[in-house]
Order: structure tokens, then C-alpha cells, then sequence
């Protein structure tokens, strides 16, 4: 079994690399956003007519990333539950940490694996927020 997965279901990457590599019984995640798989958008966003951002719905956009999260653990053969560490990166810290936790809280409810957040900058694509996550595997 290779132990590079990309999944079908989940938005292509926006560069040289999958969606996930397995380690041994570790499965580590890279970078997730919130893109929708069928057609690349981006839940939530209002651009003008030149295409530059105007708004962002940090909701929208959680609940796709962790849509997106769930695509490739399935693709995986991993489950929610197998998470063990998540990473979140946050393009607007002090606006969007309130709406993120609530909905993060209602994700992970049984499985609360590690957690670090995280404020930056910018993201390579207009996306406020973006997960990176580790996940245990109960077999390989």
C-alpha cells in the first residue's frame, strides 16, 4: 500500500503535494482549507469585480475545512476519532477565534484531540483559516 493518499473527494491541492502521508500508524494531513471540492470556491467569500476580497464568512469557511479534514481521513481508511493533534491557522485572529471555537466545539465533541492556534498573516490562497492535523491509525 503507498503510503501517499490523495482523495477524490477532497479540493485539489494548490501545490506539489498530497492531501496526506501515512508514517507508520501516524497519518499526517497537509494543509486543508476551505475550498469546495466540486468547483474550487470559496465558501463564504465576496469579491468585488476585479476579484479582490471584500468579505469572508469564517463559519462557512470552518465548516468546509473541516468537510475537507473528513475527505481525506476517509479517503485514508482514518476516522474523526483518530485524530490526535489538529493545528489551525487563522488569518484574523481577534475577528474569527470566537465563531471558529464554537463551531470547532461542536466537531469535536467525543474526539478532542491536541489542539494549537495560531494568527497569521495570510494564507496562500483567500482563506482565513486552514488545518493541519496528525491522526492515529488503528491499522495500516
Amino acid at each position: 500500500m503507498s503510503n501517499i493518499v490523495n482523495a477524490d473527494s477532497a479540493p485539489k491541492a494548490v501545490g506539489a503535494y498530497p492531501h496526506a502521508r501515512r508514517a507508520g500508524n501516524l497519518l499526517f494531513l497537509s494543509g486543508v482549507g476551505p475550498r469546495r471540492p466540486e468547483d474550487n470556491s470559496i465558501p463564504g467569500n465576496v469579491l468585488d469585480a476585479t476579484g479582490k476580497l471584500i468579505t469572508y464568512d469564517i463559519e462557512a469557511q470552518c465548516r468546509q475545512v473541516f468537510a475537507n479534514v473528513r475527505a481525506v481521513l476517509d479517503a485514508s481508511g482514518a476516522r474523526w476519532q483518530d485524530l490526535i493533534d489538529v493545528t489551525v491557522f487563522l488569518t484574523d485572529m481577534q475577528r474569527d477565534f470566537a465563531t471558529y471555537n464554537r463551531v470547532y466545539a461542536e466537531y469535536f465533541t467525543d474526539a478532542q484531540p491536541c489542539r494549537t492556534t495560531l494568527g497569521i498573516t495570510a494564507l496562500p490562497t483567500p482563506i482565513a483559516i486552514e488545518l493541519k492535523c496528525i491522526a492515529m491509525l488503528v491499522s495500516v
